[in-house]
Protein backbone atom coordinates (compact mmCIF):
# COMPACT_ATOMS: atom_id res chain seq x y z
CA UNK A 1 0.00 0.00 0.00
CA UNK A 2 1.03 3.64 -0.63
CA UNK A 3 -0.34 7.04 0.27
CA UNK A 4 -2.06 9.52 -1.76
CA UNK A 5 -2.76 13.14 -0.51
CA UNK A 6 -5.93 14.10 -1.80
CA UNK A 7 -5.78 17.39 -4.04
CA UNK A 8 -8.62 20.25 -4.56
CA UNK A 9 -10.63 18.19 -7.18
CA UNK A 10 -10.10 14.94 -6.58
CA UNK A 11 -12.88 12.52 -6.65
CA UNK A 12 -13.01 8.49 -5.71
CA UNK A 13 -14.12 7.31 -9.22
CA UNK A 14 -11.11 10.07 -10.39
CA UNK A 15 -8.38 7.99 -7.76
CA UNK A 16 -9.54 4.78 -8.47
CA UNK A 17 -9.02 4.94 -12.08
CA UNK A 18 -5.80 6.81 -11.77
CA UNK A 19 -4.64 3.47 -9.27
CA UNK A 20 -5.99 0.68 -10.92
CA UNK A 21 -8.44 0.02 -8.55
CA UNK A 22 -12.21 0.82 -7.44
CA UNK A 23 -13.84 3.33 -5.64
CA UNK A 24 -15.81 0.92 -3.37
CA UNK A 25 -12.02 -0.53 -2.28
CA UNK A 26 -10.91 2.97 -1.63
CA UNK A 27 -13.77 3.34 0.73
CA UNK A 28 -13.20 0.22 2.54
CA UNK A 29 -9.66 0.38 2.94
CA UNK A 30 -9.95 3.97 4.29
CA UNK A 31 -13.40 3.72 6.09
CA UNK A 32 -14.63 6.41 4.11
CA UNK A 33 -17.58 8.34 2.38
CA UNK A 34 -17.87 9.73 -1.11
CA UNK A 35 -16.95 13.29 0.65
CA UNK A 36 -12.72 13.82 -0.13
CA UNK A 37 -11.20 16.89 1.91
CA UNK A 38 -8.18 18.37 0.32
CA UNK A 39 -5.16 17.93 1.97
CA UNK A 40 -6.04 14.68 3.85
CA UNK A 41 -4.04 11.29 3.10
CA UNK A 42 -5.39 7.81 1.84
CA UNK A 43 -4.09 4.36 1.30
CA UNK A 44 -3.94 3.08 -2.22
CA UNK A 45 -3.62 -0.87 -2.64
CA UNK A 46 -1.04 -2.10 -5.00
CA UNK A 47 -2.35 -3.12 -8.53
CA UNK A 48 -1.34 -6.68 -7.71
CA UNK A 49 -3.51 -7.09 -4.83
CA UNK A 50 -6.64 -7.98 -4.07
CA UNK A 51 -9.51 -7.24 -1.63
CA UNK A 52 -10.60 -9.71 0.87
CA UNK A 53 -13.60 -8.84 3.42
CA UNK A 54 -13.02 -11.21 6.58
CA UNK A 55 -15.70 -13.66 7.44
CA UNK A 56 -16.91 -15.52 10.43
CA UNK A 57 -14.20 -18.29 11.10
CA UNK A 58 -11.38 -16.25 9.38
CA UNK A 59 -8.05 -16.39 10.68
CA UNK A 60 -5.08 -14.83 9.17
CA UNK A 61 -3.52 -17.96 8.73
CA UNK A 62 -6.68 -19.47 6.70
CA UNK A 63 -6.93 -16.71 4.48
CA UNK A 64 -2.71 -17.17 4.01
CA UNK A 65 -3.14 -20.69 3.23
CA UNK A 66 -6.42 -20.19 0.52
CA UNK A 67 -4.00 -18.22 -1.17
CA UNK A 68 -1.11 -19.87 -0.81
CA UNK A 69 0.95 -17.04 0.63
CA UNK A 70 2.30 -16.45 4.20
CA UNK A 71 1.35 -14.62 7.04
CA UNK A 72 3.24 -12.35 6.92
CA UNK A 73 3.09 -11.14 3.78
CA UNK A 74 -0.83 -10.17 4.72
CA UNK A 75 0.57 -8.71 7.47
CA UNK A 76 3.11 -6.43 5.68
CA UNK A 77 0.34 -5.81 2.91
CA UNK A 78 -2.08 -4.16 5.34
CA UNK A 79 0.08 -2.72 8.02
CA UNK A 80 -0.98 -4.73 10.93
CA UNK A 81 0.16 -4.44 14.07
CA UNK A 82 -1.41 -8.31 15.00
CA UNK A 83 -2.61 -11.09 13.42
CA UNK A 84 -6.20 -10.47 15.34
CA UNK A 85 -9.32 -9.71 12.59
CA UNK A 86 -12.62 -8.66 12.95
CA UNK A 87 -15.59 -9.66 10.46
CA UNK A 88 -16.22 -7.33 7.77
CA UNK A 89 -12.48 -5.62 8.23
CA UNK A 90 -10.83 -5.61 4.49
CA UNK A 91 -7.40 -7.02 3.59
CA UNK A 92 -5.34 -6.34 0.08
CA UNK A 93 -4.18 -10.03 -0.43
CA UNK A 94 -0.63 -10.33 -2.68
CA UNK A 95 -1.13 -12.11 -5.66
CA UNK A 96 2.12 -12.48 -7.38
CA UNK A 97 3.07 -15.15 -5.49
CA UNK A 98 0.10 -17.12 -5.95
CA UNK A 99 0.61 -17.05 -9.38
CA UNK A 100 4.45 -17.96 -9.45
CA UNK A 101 3.54 -20.91 -6.92
CA UNK A 102 0.84 -22.18 -9.32
CA UNK A 103 1.22 -22.67 -13.59
CA UNK A 104 -2.47 -23.20 -13.53
CA UNK A 105 -3.43 -19.59 -12.84
CA UNK A 106 -2.28 -16.28 -14.99
CA UNK A 107 -2.24 -12.54 -13.96
CA UNK A 108 -4.37 -10.61 -16.25
CA UNK A 109 -4.48 -7.00 -16.08
CA UNK A 110 -7.71 -5.30 -16.89
CA UNK A 111 -7.95 -3.11 -19.85
CA UNK A 112 -10.19 -0.12 -20.93
CA UNK A 113 -13.85 -1.76 -22.16
CA UNK A 114 -13.40 -4.97 -20.24
CA UNK A 115 -15.82 -7.03 -18.44
CA UNK A 116 -16.04 -10.18 -16.63
CA UNK A 117 -17.69 -12.12 -19.35
CA UNK A 118 -15.65 -11.54 -22.07
CA UNK A 119 -12.69 -12.02 -19.62
CA UNK A 120 -14.26 -15.12 -18.91
CA UNK A 121 -15.08 -16.20 -22.93
CA UNK A 122 -11.76 -15.40 -23.60
CA UNK A 123 -10.09 -17.58 -21.02
CA UNK A 124 -13.08 -20.62 -21.07
CA UNK A 125 -14.59 -20.31 -17.24
CA UNK A 126 -17.09 -18.67 -15.80
CA UNK A 127 -17.40 -15.27 -14.33
CA UNK A 128 -19.05 -16.55 -10.81
CA UNK A 129 -15.20 -18.15 -11.17
CA UNK A 130 -13.34 -15.23 -11.77
CA UNK A 131 -15.34 -13.13 -9.32
CA UNK A 132 -14.77 -15.91 -6.59
CA UNK A 133 -10.81 -16.47 -6.60
CA UNK A 134 -10.35 -12.62 -7.08
CA UNK A 135 -13.16 -12.01 -4.18
CA UNK A 136 -15.09 -9.86 -5.83
CA UNK A 137 -18.57 -8.79 -4.53
CA UNK A 138 -19.71 -7.23 -7.82
CA UNK A 139 -19.35 -7.04 -11.25
CA UNK A 140 -17.38 -4.01 -11.62
CA UNK A 141 -13.97 -3.70 -12.87
CA UNK A 142 -10.92 -1.33 -12.88
CA UNK A 143 -8.62 -0.53 -15.63
CA UNK A 144 -5.08 -1.91 -14.91
CA UNK A 145 -6.79 -3.96 -11.72
CA UNK A 146 -5.28 -7.25 -12.01
CA UNK A 147 -6.97 -10.32 -11.99
CA UNK A 148 -6.05 -14.23 -11.20
CA UNK A 149 -7.58 -16.10 -13.70
CA UNK A 150 -7.81 -20.20 -13.98
CA UNK A 151 -7.89 -21.16 -17.67
CA UNK A 152 -9.97 -23.51 -18.58
CA UNK A 153 -8.26 -25.53 -21.89
CA UNK A 154 -10.34 -28.22 -22.54
CA UNK A 155 -11.05 -28.55 -25.92
CA UNK A 156 -15.07 -28.79 -27.04
CA UNK A 157 -15.86 -29.91 -30.14
CA UNK A 158 -17.74 -27.40 -32.78
CA UNK A 159 -19.22 -27.72 -36.04
CA UNK A 160 -19.43 -25.27 -39.16
CA UNK A 161 -23.32 -24.56 -38.31
CA UNK A 162 -23.01 -23.99 -34.23
CA UNK A 163 -21.07 -21.21 -32.05
CA UNK A 164 -21.27 -20.36 -28.49
CA UNK A 165 -22.79 -16.84 -27.01
CA UNK A 166 -22.48 -15.00 -23.99
CA UNK A 167 -25.38 -12.65 -23.02
CA UNK A 168 -24.19 -9.66 -22.45
CA UNK A 169 -26.13 -6.19 -20.77
CA UNK A 170 -28.34 -5.08 -23.16
CA UNK A 171 -29.24 -8.08 -25.20
CA UNK A 172 -32.40 -9.98 -26.05
CA UNK A 173 -33.46 -12.80 -27.51
CA UNK A 174 -34.15 -10.73 -30.46
CA UNK A 175 -31.03 -8.56 -30.90
CA UNK A 176 -29.05 -11.94 -30.92
CA UNK A 177 -31.35 -13.58 -33.45
CA UNK A 178 -30.57 -10.84 -35.89
CA UNK A 179 -27.12 -10.35 -35.36
CA UNK A 180 -26.12 -14.29 -35.84
CA UNK A 181 -29.23 -13.96 -39.07
CA UNK A 182 -31.05 -16.31 -36.71
CA UNK A 183 -34.45 -16.34 -35.43
CA UNK A 184 -35.70 -16.44 -31.79
CA UNK A 185 -37.52 -19.42 -32.56
CA UNK A 186 -34.54 -21.75 -33.24
CA UNK A 187 -32.20 -19.68 -30.48
CA UNK A 188 -35.06 -21.34 -27.55
CA UNK A 189 -35.65 -24.02 -29.14
CA UNK A 190 -31.76 -25.51 -29.63
CA UNK A 191 -31.44 -23.95 -26.04
CA UNK A 192 -34.47 -26.00 -24.53
CA UNK A 193 -34.82 -22.53 -23.05
CA UNK A 194 -38.66 -22.20 -21.37
CA UNK A 195 -39.14 -18.51 -22.65
CA UNK A 196 -37.19 -15.93 -24.28
CA UNK A 197 -36.05 -13.96 -21.16
CA UNK A 198 -32.29 -14.35 -20.77
CA UNK A 199 -30.05 -13.47 -17.90
CA UNK A 200 -26.70 -11.72 -18.17
CA UNK A 201 -23.41 -14.07 -18.73
CA UNK A 202 -25.96 -17.27 -19.96
CA UNK A 203 -24.04 -19.22 -22.41
CA UNK A 204 -26.51 -19.82 -25.96
CA UNK A 205 -25.97 -21.85 -28.61
CA UNK A 206 -26.54 -20.39 -31.61
CA UNK A 207 -27.60 -21.95 -35.12
CA UNK A 208 -28.13 -20.92 -38.53
CA UNK A 209 -31.34 -20.45 -39.93
CA UNK A 210 -31.21 -24.42 -41.73
CA UNK A 211 -32.17 -25.92 -38.50
CA UNK A 212 -35.53 -26.52 -38.06
CA UNK A 213 -37.92 -25.58 -34.50
CA UNK A 214 -40.10 -27.74 -33.39
CA UNK A 215 -43.47 -27.27 -33.55
CA UNK A 216 -44.42 -26.46 -30.37
CA UNK A 217 -41.79 -23.40 -30.23
CA UNK A 218 -43.45 -22.08 -33.64
CA UNK A 219 -46.86 -22.07 -32.59
CA UNK A 220 -45.17 -20.22 -29.27
CA UNK A 221 -44.62 -17.21 -31.10
CA UNK A 222 -46.73 -17.85 -33.97
CA UNK A 223 -46.70 -17.74 -37.92
CA UNK A 224 -46.55 -13.84 -38.33
CA UNK A 225 -44.65 -13.12 -35.53
CA UNK A 226 -42.30 -10.22 -35.68
CA UNK A 227 -39.88 -8.51 -32.34
CA UNK A 228 -41.41 -5.70 -30.34
CA UNK A 229 -39.61 -2.27 -30.80
CA UNK A 230 -38.61 -0.39 -28.14
CA UNK A 231 -38.55 3.65 -27.70
CA UNK A 232 -34.60 4.39 -27.19
CA UNK A 233 -33.07 6.61 -24.42
CA UNK A 234 -29.56 7.62 -24.44
CA UNK A 235 -28.74 7.97 -20.64
CA UNK A 236 -27.06 11.96 -20.55
CA UNK A 237 -25.04 12.76 -16.99
CA UNK A 238 -27.01 13.41 -14.05
CA UNK A 239 -29.39 10.61 -15.33
CA UNK A 240 -30.28 7.46 -13.19
CA UNK A 241 -32.87 4.76 -13.48
CA UNK A 242 -35.51 6.71 -11.34
CA UNK A 243 -35.70 9.78 -12.88
CA UNK A 244 -35.88 8.20 -16.37
CA UNK A 245 -38.40 5.90 -15.62
CA UNK A 246 -40.57 8.72 -13.41
CA UNK A 247 -39.94 10.48 -17.23
CA UNK A 248 -41.35 7.55 -19.16
CA UNK A 249 -44.00 6.78 -16.65
CA UNK A 250 -42.89 3.20 -16.32
CA UNK A 251 -40.78 1.59 -13.24
CA UNK A 252 -37.17 0.72 -12.57
CA UNK A 253 -38.01 -2.89 -12.59
CA UNK A 254 -39.17 -2.94 -15.79
CA UNK A 255 -36.33 -0.98 -17.33
CA UNK A 256 -34.04 -2.93 -15.64
CA UNK A 257 -35.80 -6.29 -17.00
CA UNK A 258 -35.92 -4.72 -20.79
CA UNK A 259 -32.47 -4.31 -20.41
CA UNK A 260 -31.21 -7.53 -18.63
CA UNK A 261 -29.76 -4.87 -16.23
CA UNK A 262 -29.08 -6.32 -13.01
CA UNK A 263 -27.57 -3.34 -10.81
CA UNK A 264 -28.95 0.33 -10.93
CA UNK A 265 -25.69 1.86 -12.42
CA UNK A 266 -25.67 3.91 -16.15
CA UNK A 267 -22.91 4.67 -18.08
CA UNK A 268 -23.12 8.14 -20.18
CA UNK A 269 -24.34 7.17 -23.78
CA UNK A 270 -25.62 4.27 -22.68
CA UNK A 271 -29.15 2.83 -25.14
CA UNK A 272 -31.61 1.71 -22.78
CA UNK A 273 -34.95 0.39 -23.82
CA UNK A 274 -37.84 1.90 -22.75
CA UNK A 275 -40.71 0.05 -23.63
CA UNK A 276 -42.33 -0.85 -26.31
CA UNK A 277 -43.93 0.55 -29.15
Amino acid sequence: MKNYIIQKGDTLCGIAKQFGTTANTLKEINNITDILTPGESILIPSTNMTPYIVKQGDSIYSIAQQYNITAEEIIAANNLNSTNLNIGQTLMIPLTTTISNNDDYIKYTVKEGDNLYEIAKKYNTTVDDIKELNNLQNDNLAINQTLIIKPNNTSTSTNNTKNTYTVKQGDSIYSIAKKFNTTPEIIIDINNLTSPLLTIGQQLIISNNSYIPSTSIKECFGTAYTPPSYEIYTVKKGDNLYSIAKKYGTTVDEIKSLNNLTSNSLEIGQKLNIKEI
